[in-house]
């Protein structure tokens, strides 16, 4: 493959993100977590004024290359660039030269010769993304492959628990649902371990991943024990199109047994947070009155701390190139 001469994007020395690369949580610092979401904190407060925009990244290109559907991440990630001022290009591979025949390879040797300064990748494959830096100069952001991780919505549900519940730490986590088939879950598994809470996993046996017992995490099978005393709870899409051959029973059933609904929910802390990564499927893994419930809910505050979030990865992933701390 073609190497073209570019500016080096190592990270500054001694910066609290010593990585050149966000591939996933999967063996990152509580440090180099804690700076991420210190950053985005500052950007949720940006983005609550009238002036959104700053100069912060100005003359940086952004592309994002998305293999699968997506409306929230790819939203997010263009609205990040654009308010820290990049030039943000979207990609589906619909409209790209993948539907032709070119390999993933090609592809990356093709958008490294345009020189970008960020490559944001959604792939349906694991571990696609990861190649995929192998072969670029720029900095590359996983924005989910396969059944790997999705990092940027594991930070971005870290400061949504840290702005309600004032930190991390100490805090019972549950994630709910089908996490076998979910990169949301493994990234947070990380996340969460890394920063010290106490993370439970509720699923029926079918649907929790076959290495489940060296994540470090509590497994229930019953709503009502994975759910006593939790402070937060965690809902997951159950993934069908990922799915080959029968892992339930029905969708009534298993809104029955694994649906969160106010009379699960009771046995949790009074003061439980709902937290979903959308989008969500309502009567199949969370009742109406449960997502809708402003008291608890904070899945439309995870939206929003999705674009901070990513704004804090693009920000210091490219301080090397903008020659900041």
């Amino acid at each position: 493959m073609a190497s073209y001469p570019r500016a080096e994007i190592s990270p500054p020395s001694g910066s609290l993100f010593p990585h050149k690369h966000l591939l996933g949580i999967w063996g990152m610092d509580p440090t180099s977590i804690k700076h991420l979401l210190d950053v985005a904190e500052k950007y949720v407060d940006q983005n609550r004024q009238a002036k959104k925009t700053t100069s912060t990244c100005a003359g940086l290109t952004q592309i994002n290359l998305f293999f699968e559907n997506s409306t929230r991440t790819l939203m997010s990630f263009e609205i990040a660039g654009k308010r820290l001022g990049m030039d943000t290009i979207s990609m589906s591979t619909g409209t790209s030269s993948i539907k032709k025949g070119e390999t993933l390879l090609d592809t990356a040797a093709t958008l490294n010769a345009m020189h970008p300064d960020v490559l944001v990748m959604r792939h349906a494959d694991s571990g696609a993304v990861k190649l995929l830096s192998e072969k670029m100069d720029c900095a590359v952001i996983n924005a989910g492959d396969g059944r790997s991780e999705h990092p940027t919505q594991a930070l971005l549900d870290a400061l949504t628990i840290r702005r309600r519940k004032g930190q991390i730490h100490g805090q019972t986590i549950v994630i709910s649902g089908d996490i076998a088939h979910s990169r949301v879950a493994r990234s947070n598994i990380y996340l969460l371990n890394a920063m010290g809470a106490r993370v439970r996993l509720i699923a029926p046996p079918t649907l929790l991943p076959v290495d489940v017992d060296r994540l470090g995490v509590e497994v229930y099978h019953r709503m009502d024990e994975g759910l006593e005393g939790a402070d937060v709870v965690m809902m997951l899409r159950l993934q069908q199109e990922r799915m080959n051959g029968a892992f339930l029973p029905s969708l009534r059933e298993y809104y029955r047994f694994w649906g969160l609904t106010k009379e699960k929910l009771s046995v949790a802390k009074d003061d439980v947070l709902v937290m979903h990564p959308g989008p969500m499927n309502r009567g199949v893994e969370i009742a109406s009155d449960v997502a809708d419930d402003l008291d608890r809910s904070a899945i439309e505050e995870q939206v929003e701390m999705g674009v901070a979030a990513r704004m804090a990865c693009l920000d210091v992933l490219t301080r090397g190139l903008r020659g900041d701390e």
